[in-house]
C-alpha cells in the first residue's frame, strides 16, 4: 500500500475541516435586511412622541419598547438558532461605560434593561419587541444583529440607514427627566414655539421665538454639539452632565460654541442679536460652518437656543426672564456699591451690576446628587458671565435650594441666588481705608421672574419658585443663610448664640397611614439658661420618590416660647382632606421648617421626609401545594380611605406557580373589606412565593406576598 505524503494528508484534513465549517456557516441563519418601522407616521415614532422630528430615522426615547422586523435567510428555529442585537455609540464603545449595549433574546421583557423578545414570526420574518434601559446613554447608535447556530457567529453588516437615535424620556417614570403632567410635557418638550420676555420691571415686553427643535437637521446638530464639546459619550446618559455641557457649548467664549456674545452695539460682520427670531438658522449656520461660532448673541438668544437643544434631546426646558437681575462678581452673595469718604462712587471697585432683565433657562430633572427635595426645576444659564470650574457655564442649580438659601449645593447656586435675591449693599470708605456698611436695599433685585404659561401665550410669574415673598421672614432667613457661604459672611450680624436645636419625629412608630391625618412631633431644645422665642415657619410639599418637588400643600407660622433649659414639643398635624387628591406614587411628603430665635437671631432650619404607609394585601393559600395539582389563594384587602376606589386592578404572579394575571376589579367602597380567590396549578417544586399588587388612581404601592412550599407529585 503506497504511503501518502504528509503534506497531502494535511491538505486533505484541512479541506475536510473547511468544508465542514462552510456547511455549518451556510446553516447559520443570516440577516438579509432590517426594517425599523421608523417612518414618522409609524408605530415606533408615534408611541415614542418623536413623530414631529423631520425625516424617517428611528428616533426613540429611552426606557420604552420599540418594534422591528428582521428578514432572515430562512425561518428562525428557537431550538437551534441564537440571535442578539448590539448597539454601539461613541468613539470607543464599551459595555462597562454603557456605550455598547448587548441585547439578549428573552422570553419576557423587564422594564429596566436592554432586552428583546420575539413577538411574531411570518415565513422568514421575525418581529422583535426591544426594550431599552431608562438610564441608557443618549445619542446615535450603530445597530448590528448577531446570529449563530451550534458554533460560528455571523454579524450583520452595519448600515447607516439602520442607525438608531436615543433621547431622554420625560414619559418614563424611571428616567431622571420624568415629568408626570401631560400638559407640561406638551409645553416643555414638544412645543416648538415660545415666548421670551424682556424690558424692565415696570414695562415687560414679550417676543415670540421659534425653537424649531424638530426641524430638518436639528437632532444631528445637537449631537454634533455634544461631540464637539469633547465630553465622552459615556456621560451622555446623565441629564445633569448634558445640561452642563450645553450651557458651556451655547456660548463660544472658551470652547468654540454656538454663539459669540456681543454687547458693544457694533454688530458688523454678523447679525444683531435683536434681529434673530428663532434658533434654527443659528444652529444650521453653526453646523454648516463646521462649528464656527455664529455672530452675534445676547442673553435671550443664548436662552432660546438652549431651549431648542435641550428640548430636542428630550430634557423639559423653558426660557426664563428675571427683571432687575444682579451680576455678583465676587461671590459675596450681595450686590455691592462702594463710595468714598464724600459718598462719591469708586468706579474701580464697583464691578457688580444690575441688569434690567436677564434671560436663562429652567430644566426639569431629579437630583440624586443632592439631598431629597432638590429635584424638579433647575436653573441653567448659557450666557457667558462668570466661569464655573474654569468654563463659562452655569448650573444646573436647584430652585428649591435657591429658595431656602442653600447655596452650598451644586452647581453655581451662589451666582444664581445673587441674581434673584441679593441685597444691594452700600459701603463707604473710612479714613483708614476700611469700609463700613451704610445702607441696605432689600427689595431691589429679582422681580417678576417670568416664563410662558403652559398651554397659552400668557406670561406666568414664577418668582415664588425662586424665593419666598419679598420681605417675609422666610426670605430674610434665606438671604442671611446664603450670605454665610459668600465671600463677606460678616455682612449680616451673626447670631449672639446658637443654643437652640430642632428635631422632627413621627408620633406613630411605623409612620402615618394613608387615609388618616398625619401627626408629627417637633421637638425644640433650649440649652441656654435664658428664655427664648422662635417664629417657626412650616411648609409641607408632595414629593416624587426621586426627590423631585411636585407641589406645596400647606404653609404655616407658629410662635413658640422656649423656657430656659427645657424641651418643648409642638404637635404638627396635616389633615387627610389637605392631601387626599394631591399625592403621587409612593405617597412621599416633606416637611420644611425654618425660624429665627429671639433675641439671639439664631436661624433654625430642617427638613423631614416621610411617606404615608399603605395597607398590605393579605394572601392565604387554600389547599395542598403539589406540582400539577390545582390549588387556590385568597387575597384580602381593606380600603383605608374614606371614599371609593375606582377602576382597581389586581396583579397576581409567582415563579413556578402562575404567570402574571391582571384582574379588573369593580370599585371598592370606602372602608370596605373585599377578597378574591385565584386558582392556579404549581409547576415547580420547592419554596415559592406568590405575589400580588393592587393599583388604582387613588391608591398605589399596595402589595402582599406569601411563602408556599410546593411538594413534588409522587404520582407522576
Amino acid at each position: 500500500m503506497p504511503v501518502v505524503p504528509r503534506s497531502r494528508l494535511l491538505r486533505g484534513r484541512f479541506a475536510t475541516a473547511t468544508l465542514r465549517e462552510e456547511v455549518q456557516l451556510n446553516d447559520v441563519v443570516k440577516v438579509k435586511s432590517v426594517y425599523l418601522m421608523s417612518g414618522q407616521s409609524e408605530q415606533n415614532r408615534k408611541e415614542h412622541h418623536t413623530d414631529l422630528y423631520a425625516g424617517d430615522d428611528l428616533i426613540l426615547r429611552r426606557g420604552q419598547t420599540f418594534m422591528m422586523w428582521l428578514d432572515l435567510s430562512r425561518p428562525f428555529d428557537p431550538s437551534k438558532d441564537k440571535l442578539h442585537l448590539e448597539l454601539k455609540t461613541g468613539a470607543l464603545p464599551t459595555v462597562a461605560k454603557k456605550t455598547h449595549a448587548i441585547i439578549p433574546l428573552v422570553e419576557e421583557l423587564e422594564d429596566d434593561r436592554w432586552e428583546a423578545k420575539i413577538v411574531k414570526q411570518k415565513g422568514n420574518g421575525v418581529q422583535l419587541s426591544v426594550n431599552s434601559s431608562p438610564t441608557a446613554v443618549i445619542g446615535r447608535y450603530r445597530l448590528s444583529v448577531v446570529t449563530s447556530g451550534l458554533n460560528p457567529k455571523v454579524k450583520s453588516k452595519h448600515e447607516p440607514t439602520n442607525d438608531i437615535y436615543m433621547l431622554f424620556n420625560p414619559w418614563c417614570k424611571d428616567d431622571a427627566v420624568f415629568m408626570d403632567e401631560e400638559e407640561e410635557r406638551q409645553e416643555y418638550v414638544l412645543n416648538d414655539v415660545g415666548r421670551i420676555y424682556y424690558g424692565t420691571n415696570q414695562q415687560i415686553g414679550a417676543r415670540t421665538w421659534d425653537f424649531g427643535q424638530f426641524s430638518e437637521g436639528m437632532l444631528a446638530t445637537c449631537l454634533f454639539l455634544l461631540e464637539k464639546s469633547g465630553t465622552p459619550a459615556s456621560g451622555w446618559g446623565n441629564p445633569i452632565k448634558i445640561v452642563r455641557v450645553v450651557s458651556a457649548m451655547i456660548n463660544s467664549d472658551d470652547d468654540g460654541g454656538v454663539l459669540e456674545g456681543n454687547w458693544s452695539g457694533d454688530y458688523e460682520g454678523g447679525t444683531p442679536p435683536t434681529a434673530w427670531s428663532g434658533s434654527v438658522k443659528i444652529l444650521n449656520n453653526y453646523y454648516e460652518g463646521g462649528g464656527a461660532p455664529v455672530k452675534y448673541g445676547q442673553c435671550w438668544v443664548f436662552s432660546g437656543v438652549t431651549t431648542t437643544v435641550l428640548r430636542c434631546l428630550g430634557v423639559p426646558t423653558r426660557s426664563v426672564t428675571n427683571f432687575n437681575s444682579a451680576h455678583d462678581t465676587d461671590v459675596s452673595l450681595t450686590t455691592d456699591v462702594y463710595l468714598d469718604e464724600n459718598l462719591e462712587h469708586l468706579n474701580s471697585l464697583n464691578t457688580d451690576s444690575i441688569w434690567n432683565f436677564h434671560v436663562w433657562n429652567d430644566c426639569w430633572m431629579s437630583r440624586p446628587d443632592l439631598p431629597p427635595g432638590m429635584g424638579g426645576w433647575q436653573a441653567v444659564d448659557a450666557t457667558p458671565q462668570e466661569t464655573s470650574q474654569g468654563t463659562f457655564r452655569c448650573g444646573p442649580a436647584s430652585l428649591a435650594a435657591l429658595r431656602s438659601g442653600q447655596v452650598y449645593l451644586k452647581h453655581d447656586s451662589p451666582f444664581v441666588f445673587a441674581e434673584v435675591n441679593s441685597d444691594k449693599i452700600f459701603w463707604q470708605r473710612n479714613l483708614d481705608g476700611t469700609f463700613t456698611q451704610i445702607h441696605n436695599e432689600k427689595h431691589t433685585v429679582g422681580h417678576h421672574i417670568s416664563t410662558k404659561a403652559v398651554g397659552s401665550d400668557e406670561r406666568y410669574d414664577i418668582t415664588h419658585l425662586y424665593k419666598h415673598p419679598e420681605g417675609s421672614e422666610e426670605e430674610r432667613i434665606a438671604v442671611e443663610t446664603a450670605s454665610r457661604y459668600g465671600s463677606k459672611p460678616e455682612t449680616y450680624s451673626p447670631p449672639t448664640a446658637e443654643d437652640i436645636s430642632i428635631q422632627v419625629t413621627m408620633m406613630d412608630g411605623d409612620g402615618p397611614h394613608i387615609g388618616s391625618d398625619v401627626n408629627l412631633n417637633i421637638t425644640i431644645t433650649n440649652a441656654s439658661a435664658e428664655q427664648r422665642t422662635v417664629i417657626l415657619h412650616s411648609q409641607v410639599a408632595v414629593m416624587y420618590y426621586t426627590g423631585v418637588h411636585k407641589s406645596n400643600l400647606r404653609s404655616g407660622r407658629t410662635e413658640v416660647d422656649l423656657p430656659p433649659n427645657d424641651v418643648t414639643t409642638v404637635e404638627w398635624t396635616l389633615l387627610y382632606e389637605t392631601y387626599q387628591d394631591k399625592l403621587v406614587d409612593q405617597a412621599a411628603l416633606m416637611l420644611t421648617l425654618s425660624g429665627r430665635v429671639s433675641p439671639t437671631q439664631q436661624v433654625l432650619a430642617t427638613q423631614f421626609s416621610f411617606r404615608l404607609r399603605t395597607p398590605d394585601l393579605v394572601i392565604k393559600p387554600i389547599g395542598e401545594a403539589v406540582v400539577g395539582k390545582k390549588m387556590a389563594a385568597e387575597i384580602s384587602f381593606t380600603n383605608p380611605l374614606p371614599h371609593k376606589l375606582r377602576a382597581v386592578m389586581l396583579h397576581v404572579e409567582g415563579l413556578g406557580l402562575l404567570s402574571i394575571r391582571k384582574i379588573a376589579v369593580s370599585d371598592i367602597s370606602s372602608q370596605a373589606s373585599v377578597s378574591w380567590v385565584e386558582e392556579f396549578v404549581p409547576v415547580l417544586a420547592g419554596p415559592r412565593k406568590l405575589l400580588a399588587s393592587l393599583d388604582c388612581k387613588e391608591l398605589t404601592q399596595v402589595h402582599g406576598v406569601v411563602d408556599i412550599q410546593v411538594k413534588k407529585n409522587e404520582g407522576v
